[in-house]
């Protein structure tokens, strides 16, 4: 789910607003997972994160924040 957005070069997305989507492979694996917690809190505003990050556990969060910042092309 994560590279349909994340994995696509200069992708902007339409909503809520325009903006660009961040590259998240290579990013520290501390980072991805506090980003997910703050999504699925909602302490970061998105909805379509926010959606995403309410189904995740802890452990999906480490798993996909493992996988990421060990793969700088995604």
């Amino acid at each position: 789910m994560c590279a349909g957005c994340h994995g696509i070069a200069d992708y902007r997305t339409a909503y809520p607003e325009v903006y660009p989507v961040p590259r998240i492979g290579g990013q520290q694996a501390a980072y991805i997972v506090k980003t997910l917690q703050d999504y699925k809190t909602g302490a970061r505003k998105h909805p379509t994160m926010r959606g995403i990050a309410a189904t995740l556990t802890e452990q999906d969060m480490a798993d996909l924040a493992s996988y990421y910042a060990g793969n700088a092309r995604k």
